[in-house]
């Protein structure tokens, strides 16, 4: 890992003459060392360094879909900003770091949203011109394109392997093979997703999205998928007011099941919390994992069962 003050000398050839007076680590760089670089002028930085010959490839990719996303921003398809490279820098092993100024907002607080037209409406508004976008941004970049068929096969082989490794409750695995193998909820039209929205990710100040960041498992796949962490986490008056202003922002949503395969996305989530865990061989997050799988076990057989019951018309 490279420490603030190297992330922060990169600044200096990445922009020359650049005059960092401060930096500071952030921790939400994933498979990326990242810091905050602030100028004389007291302007703040975002440097990026990929620590992997496999990262710096997907952060080649992401920068080919940054570009392509700050054109519709600029072109007014998309109601936040992205972030913009203004420069970059060789790294001894190969690759390159990145250079972007910070964007505006602080982290979504879901706790904090409120129903009507404030952040929450905000939010169903910018995913659903996110979902709006041509899945051709998607291809020329490089990054993976599934249709309905294939997505759901994608997520039937994450289930069978969080099977394989013996840690997921009985029940919560007839659970999910019922709802994967009811073809009628998996019939949606595939759009351009994040991939990995959540409360981090995600930028908003006076009531409106600013920012959306780490693009790097974007892909034309399923809408629900960019849902799924609202559903789950924000309060229910609020959700009402997310999917709503969502709706609108679509033009043609036809997806009776789409709060469905959203809530499921969601419970799917920590399947492959528990994989990341066994794969790394990180004993502290298949605990972790295991102990929410547990919990979940526990609250969904309290629950009726709904079946290809139509929960969202567009």
């Amino acid at each position: 890992m490279r420490s603030p003050l190297a992330l922060a000398a990169l600044a200096t050839v990445a922009i020359p003459g650049f005059d960092a007076r401060a930096v500071r680590a952030t921790e939400a760089g994933g498979d990326d060392d990242m810091a905050v670089v602030t100028d004389q002028k007291n302007t703040r930085w975002v440097v990026r360094a990929p620590r992997s010959t496999a990262a710096g490839a997907a952060l080649e990719a992401e920068l080919v879909l940054l570009g392509q996303l700050a054109d519709a921003v600029d072109q007014g398809k998309l109601p936040f900003d992205v972030p913009r490279t203004v420069g970059t820098a060789p790294l001894d092993e190969g690759g390159r770091a990145v250079m972007y100024r910070q964007l505006k907002g602080r982290p979504v607080a879901l706790d904090r949203l409120l129903p009507g037209p404030g952040t929450a409406a905000a939010l169903g508004r910018a995913i659903g011109a996110l979902h709006e976008l041509p899945p051709a941004l998607i291809e020329e970049a490089g990054l993976p394109v599934y249709d309905a068929a294939g997505y759901r096969q994608r997520r039937l082989s994450e289930v069978d392997e969080a099977a394989r490794t013996g840690r997921v409750p009985a029940t919560l695995l007839r659970r999910w093979e019922e709802r994967l193998e009811d073809i009628a909820l998996w019939k949606f039209s595939p759009t351009v997703v994040h991939g990995d929205l959540s409360a981090e990710h995600v930028l908003a100040a006076d009531g409106e999205i600013t920012g959306v960041l780490s693009w790097g498992e974007a892909k034309v796949a399923d809408p629900a998928d960019d849902l799924a962490w609202l559903l789950v986490a924000a309060p229910q008056d609020a959700v009402d007011s997310i999917m709503e202003a969502y709706q609108l922002r679509r033009t043609e949503l036809t997806d009776p099941y789409l709060t469905d395969r959203a809530l499921l996305a969601g419970e799917l989530a920590l399947a492959r919390w528990l994989l990341y865990g066994v794969r790394s061989g990180d004993d502290e997050v298949i605990a972790d994992a295991v102990s929410m799988l547990d919990e979940l076990d526990e609250q969904t057989r309290e629950l009726p069962e709904t079946g290809s019951t139509p929960t969202v018309e567009g």
